[in-house]
């Protein structure tokens, strides 16, 4: 595994995250991407869909990531 999913594994294993968090956080930018390697790996994410307000006083919908078991893989 590469380090970004290293490094974004262990961030799931705190908790939940969202891609802003991932960039601003970890600075990845394909936070989906990544997901994908994690699961291919044997990895159970889940995603949920939540509701985010931006900047502009408007809302948006974004992907929040959860991991629900730990592998050793």
């Amino acid at each position: 595994m590469d380090t970004q999913c290293n490094l974004l594994l262990e961030r799931l294993k705190r908790g939940p995250i969202t891609p802003l968090e991932a960039l601003n956080e970890i600075g990845i930018m394909r936070l989906g991407g990544r997901i994908y390697d994690l699961r291919q790996a044997g990895h159970d994410i889940r995603k949920e869909m939540v509701e985010v307000h931006t900047r502009n006083g408007g809302k948006a919908h974004v992907a929040r990531y959860t991991l629900l078991e730990h592998t050793n893989a």
